[in-house]
């Protein structure tokens, strides 16, 4: 399904601005941040995404998973495990393809990883475990603000481990 979008904007005092996309739409589906100016008051309107976690890009991951962090005692590093327990991504990737990654998306963009691997109960698939390493302090701090984002839209809560 390729099609060209055209998003544009009108304001009395300026010209319009055209910007126009060729591609696939559902390499958009989920990432898509859009600016348009208010009629009334010519500030941008900004149209927020939800946070949601893919490993078919642009299929949505309906599944919440366990999630278990660590961080180094200095802080300059740390990694999350992901487990998904029967995923929902089982059921749609014979038709959509395969599994590319662990893609986690919001209104700051992607994070991703492609330390992602299946695991298998008598023959069929039951879990996907990820794993996320954050190499630095900005990456641990990007990646918090996803999972606050991502914990408040699945009411997920925090238990911290001694």
């Amino acid at each position: 399904m390729h099609a060209g979008l055209t998003l544009f904007c009108q304001n009395a005092t300026s010209n319009c601005v055209q910007s126009r996309f060729f591609g696939n739409v559902r390499d958009l589906a989920g990432t898509l941040q859009l600016a348009v100016p208010a009629l009334a008051s010519h500030r941008p309107i900004v149209m927020m995404v939800k946070p949601v976690i893919q490993f078919i890009r642009g299929i949505n991951e309906e599944v919440v998973p366990d999630v278990k962090l660590t961080r180094s005692k200095d802080g300059t590093n740390g990694v999350a495990n992901f487990v998904f327990d029967q995923p929902s991504v089982f059921d749609s990737s014979r038709e959509l393809g395969d599994i590319t990654g662990l893609y986690m998306i919001d209104d700051e963009g992607a994070l991703s990883s492609v330390d992602v691997s299946a695991k298998f109960l008598n023959g069929k698939p039951s879990k996907i475990e990820a794993r996320y390493v954050m190499r630095n302090e900005r990456e641990w701090d990007r990646f918090m603000r996803f999972m606050e984002r991502y914990a408040s839209e699945n009411q997920l809560g925090f238990v911290k481990s001694s």
